[in-house]
């Protein structure tokens, strides 16, 4: 029998070892693009590590595809390795998605799994992991291929028994397996539903770059202070490029094509929109190619055969894969699409900055595109190809290349609605950006810049005319905030701003009258006030209308804001039934929330304090002063701060009825230390000496 100091010692060797080699790894697989600057998220890490305050089990980081989840669980397994910081925790174990979908067809043990990927675990002999602290990192939920059915599925607690990888995930997300364990979970929003909300014990977002942070970048990238001030003003000109260089692979993308323009272009206007910006970047490209691997002149056209037929081959297993909701592909996917894996390897190592094969940390080959936004460009690309070389409409359920389909081949009119229906009909959004792509290529001046590529070019102003009538027609309608604001996007990229300018005008002039504003308009609004930063920062509705209509119409800005001012608005319960579902929702920023003096009563109250219990609720601070409630309605909160007691620290309720039972129920929470209250305010709202009582922890 080993001794305990034996054993602690073998230990600490295997944990220097697995540092040792997990930092090696990381410095040769960087994220995307090394010169990024990621946003950090301490508080995500401060949770999943037990040396900070009351670490979760289970903790789900959501973002867009780019905006750095995968470098921070990176830099969250460099600091363990290289013992800068989380060294409460023994071992840390992260695992791709990507990675894990090789090995669909296989039984491992958690255990058995844990070998297979740290063989250094296998050397040595360890095989059971409860007495230790261990972080199970999960990125990239949104690119898992295995059916994980929380509802019926087999129970598995022991870790050394083998079951399919699904399986063995199912049993430690849901704590019926190594329940010792932490677990970080990342995923792109629209993936984030596949985990049962019970199963997770808190939820961040990482938001990307803030305002300053943009201008940040682009004054780091580029050394020459007038260049960078020009990029930055340019970006501020465009609505679209603007909000998507919150993400830090589109402010690379952006400073790519900005570069060379500004290098090579002699007048004319630098790309000011989504799909401008992509064609260039598509240019860049390929005559990077041609420079580099054909042997080619600055001056000679980039599109050779050989580079159109890469294009073309790549477009068909982008909107292939887009189809079926595939980011990363295997070789199975390439041979569905006609490609074969030395060519897919060709076109990876051409195509550096477009497409990209990757091993993984540890084994198997995968391939994809080197940003979700590239796919989506691609993918549109070959809709529009096909559709303008053939007649086929990839996007109708009916499809015939014979004769009989060039002869009476659908009108280009058709071809955009049935795009913006189909990207309409999409419950999670997975075709929006392929639809302003889509849309883009109709104009013909960014066919032109593609003059080459497309031997054909189709769509003229008529068709463009008629799609702006058909989008708008769809604004009308009642739809999601969401799809609304992605039609405005949509037509954005047609060069048609007149809705959001309309709004903006009378925005600036201070005549906006919400009592005559149509669904469109309110949709407009919405857009503009979604797409300020400093609107987002303080909302309040009274600038806008101080009345229960306006502030639904409105939720989407609300549940986008730090901090929202409702005092004084006519609300009643049926706008505390909606604010609880902001929340309640995942993606909600709100932080801090003043209802006082609406008539919510503790009716409304009650719906409230539903919103404030549920884990997702991130609520700091709530002002409720003569709202009219009473002790039931005070009863309601401090049942829901009981259930989710981590975050509100300030709760006012001043001129109310609360009564002795009332504050005696809430005055508790400032006790308890699992509450983070620290100011709790009350006041009967009939007291003659109008004393306000406040106490503080």
């Amino acid at each position: 029998m080993r001794s305990t100091q034996s054993s602690t010692s073998q230990r600490e060797g295997l944990q220097r070892s697995m540092k040792n080699m997990r930092s090696d790894r990381l410095k040769q697989h960087p994220g995307n693009q090394a010169d990024q600057k990621q946003p950090s998220d301490k508080k995500t890490s401060s949770k999943i590590s037990a040396g900070g305050e009351e670490p979760i089990r289970t903790v789900m980081t959501k973002g867009v595809d780019g905006i750095g989840k995968t470098v921070l669980t990176q830099k969250f397994t460099l600091d363990w390795a290289e013992d800068k910081d989380h060294q409460d925790i023994q071992f840390t174990f992260p695992f791709t998605f990507r990675e894990l979908n090789v090995l669909r067809e296989k039984e491992y043990s958690l255990v058995g799994l844990v070998h297979h990927f740290f063989s250094e675990t296998r050397a040595a002999g360890i095989c059971r992991f409860e007495k230790f602290q261990v972080v199970f990192i999960f990125d990239g939920l949104d690119e898992c291929r295995f059916p994980l059915d929380f509802h019926n599925n087999e129970i598995l607690t022991n870790v050394t028994e083998s079951a399919s990888v699904d399986v063995l995930l199912i049993n430690l997300i849901t704590g019926k397996l190594l329940p010792s364990a932490r677990l970080w979970i990342t995923t792109r929003p629209a993936a984030a539903s596949q985990i049962p909300p019970e199963c997770v014990g808190m939820v961040t977002e990482v938001r990307g770059f803030t305002d300053p942070q943009k201008e940040e970048y682009f004054k780091k990238r580029f050394t020459d202070e007038e260049q960078a001030s020009r990029i930055i003003s340019h970006i501020k000109t465009s609505r679209s490029l603007h909000i998507m260089c919150h993400i830090p692979v589109f402010c690379w993308i952006t400073a790519t094509v900005l570069e060379e323009e500004l290098k090579t272009r002699e007048g004319g206007e630098l790309p000011k929109t989504l799909t401008e910006m992509y064609i260039h970047f598509l240019v860049v490209q390929s005559r990077l190619k041609k420079v580099k691997y054909d042997g080619g002149a600055e001056t000679d056209p980039h599109w050779s055969p050989e580079t159109r037929k890469m294009i073309k081959s790549l477009g068909k297993l982008a909107f292939d894969q887009l189809q079926k909701g595939n980011l990363i592909f295997y070789e199975s996917d390439l041979t569905e699409c006609g490609i074969d894996i030395r060519a897919a390897s060709v076109y990876s190592g051409v195509f550096t900055q477009i497409f990209r094969e990757e091993r993984g940390l540890y084994q198997d080959k995968v391939f994809c595109f080197v940003h979700l936004s590239v796919q989506e460009f691609l993918a549109a690309l070959h809709v529009h190809l096909t559709f303008f070389s053939s007649g086929v409409n990839l996007l109708s359920e009916e499809q015939t290349t014979s004769l009989w389909s060039k002869v009476f081949r659908d009108k280009p009119t058709r071809l955009y609605q049935s795009a913006v229906d189909e990207a309409l009909q999409s419950p999670n959004g997975h075709l929006d950006l392929f639809l302003r792509f889509l849309l883009g290529l109709s104009l013909e001046t960014n066919q032109t810049l593609l003059r080459g590529l497309l031997t054909q070019t189709g769509s003229r102003s008529q068709t463009n005319q008629e799609t702006v009538q058909y989008i708008k027609e769809r604004i009308s309608e009642d739809m999601s905030p969401e799809k609304s604001i992605n039609l405005f996007h949509c037509l954005n990229e047609l060069n048609d701003g007149s809705l959001v300018e309309e709004i903006q005008q009378s925005l600036r002039s201070g005549s906006l009258s919400t009592d005559e504003l149509s669904p469109a308009q309110w949709s407009a609004l919405v857009f503009i006030l979604l797409s300020s930063e400093e609107d987002l920062e303080v909302f309040d509705l009274k600038k806008y209308s101080a009345s229960e209509e306006a502030f639904l119409r409105l939720l989407p800005v609300v549940n986008a804001s730090n901090k929202v001012v409702l005092s004084v608005c006519n609300l009643s319960e049926r706008s505390c039934d909606a604010l609880s579902s902001v929340l309640s929702s995942q993606s909600s920023s709100l932080r801090e929330l003043d209802l006082s003096n609406n008539h919510l009563q503790d009716s409304g109250v009650k719906l409230l304090s539903a919103g404030v219990k549920s884990p997702h609720c991130n609520l700091e601070t709530l002002r409720l002063s003569g709202c009219l409630i009473t002790e039931e309605g005070c009863a309601s909160l401090a049942s829901a701060l009981s259930s989710n007691p981590s975050h509100l620290r300030e709760l006012d309720l001043s001129y109310n009825h609360p009564g002795d039972s009332g504050v005696k129920l809430l005055s508790a929470g400032l006790e308890d230390p699992h509450w983070r209250l620290e100011t709790l305010r009350y006041e009967e709202a009939a007291a003659t000496d109008h004393q306000s009582v406040e106490e503080v922890e």
